[in-house]
């Protein structure tokens, strides 16, 4: 077995002791490459089994023997090119482990929106003169309604903070999902507009495929209230960045809380800047010292599935995008 591993943002160093792990799950024979560039990986992929990492159109063009891909990226929109959805490689990652500081990073944005952190922060020491204006716009979450978009591992770890802030969980997702003690029904996609409606904050636990694409766009958002808050830290794709400014700036929505832009990185003279009452972090919201030993245990669990040909943890369906 010949296992590539390929570096990248969450995963930026490869430790001795990972690769010690590797070899013992994998057995006698294995040979491990840890590519130190796009082009070194390129050039050892002809005799390549396994990868752990990222992979282009490119690098799967040159591969003859690759069967599985362990994604290092949280999304699998990056993987997915045609070649690779068509083919029979398998392909997995930390589906579903990564909810934690996803959600974390949820109620830090929806956090800074309701009790004025942000403003606060931005007027620095002119901060005291407006201290009045900021306490006549805060509220609590206590008693307001949770719209989470996506039920999975992210819709279920936001779903068990807004209950812990005394919120009520209202939830949808696309498939018949098992509900969670905060969620008793996990309502059908037909039943989104109801949520839209209904929710004074909706967040967002979805991957991007092609029918979440722009699903936030100006019709979404005229369905919510106007006092409605949109917090959204999975994919930038999923909302139009010019139906979410003209909704806030028409006062037909509240605000946002965003990790994660249609264009990234933004760019610095972009309206989205400038719209009010709109917080925006540089996609760090899948940032947690936890992630990347959850994921490297999980690609060794995996390691020893793979060898006995069992079904894979966190393996995503290409076709479905997730």
């Amino acid at each position: 077995m010949h296992i590539l591993i390929i570096p990248g943002v969450t995963m930026p160093t490869v430790e001795d002791s990972l690769l010690a792990r590797i070899r013992e799950t994998a057995g006698p024979g294995v040979r491990i490459t840890v590519a130190k560039s796009a082009a070194e990986a390129t050039a050892a992929m002809e005799d390549v089994e396994v990868i752990l990492g990222t992979i282009t159109p490119e690098m799967f063009a040159r591969a003859k023997k690759l069967t599985w891909v362990h994604a290092i990226t949280s999304g699998a929109d990056s993987y997915l090119f045609p070649e690779m959805v068509n083919s029979e490689v398998m392909l997995s990652g930390d589906k579903g482990l990564v909810g934690t500081h996803l959600a974390d990073h949820t109620f830090a944005l929806l956090l800074s929106l309701t009790r004025r952190l942000a403003r606060a922060v931005q007027d620095a020491p002119h901060s005291w003169k407006n201290r009045v204006a900021y306490r006549a716009e805060e509220f609590e979450l206590e008693g307001r309604t949770m719209g989470i978009v996506g039920f999975g591992g992210t819709g279920r770890q936001i779903a068990r903070r807004a209950a812990a802030f005394g919120m009520t969980v209202i939830a949808v997702d696309c498939d018949p999902v098992p509900p969670s003690p905060e969620v008793p029904v996990v309502w059908g996609s037909d039943r989104l507009d109801e949520l839209l409606r209904t929710a004074d904050v909706i967040t967002s636990g979805l991957p991007l495929t092609p029918h979440t694409r722009n699903l936030f766009d100006a019709r979404a958002f005229a369905l919510m209230k106007p006092s409605a808050l949109f917090v959204n830290v999975t994919r930038g794709e999923i909302y139009d960045a010019n139906a979410l400014m003209a909704a806030i700036n028409n006062g037909k929505l509240a605000g946002a809380g965003l990790d994660v832009a249609p264009q990234e990185p933004l760019p610095s003279d972009h309206a989205l800047w400038k719209t009010p009452n709109v917080i925006m972090t540089p996609h760090t919201a899948g940032a947690s010292q936890f992630r990347i030993s959850r994921n490297l245990d999980r690609f060794c669990r995996n390691i020893a599935l793979y060898r006995a040909g069992k079904p894979l943890e966190g393996q995503i369906n290409k076709r479905r995008g997730f």
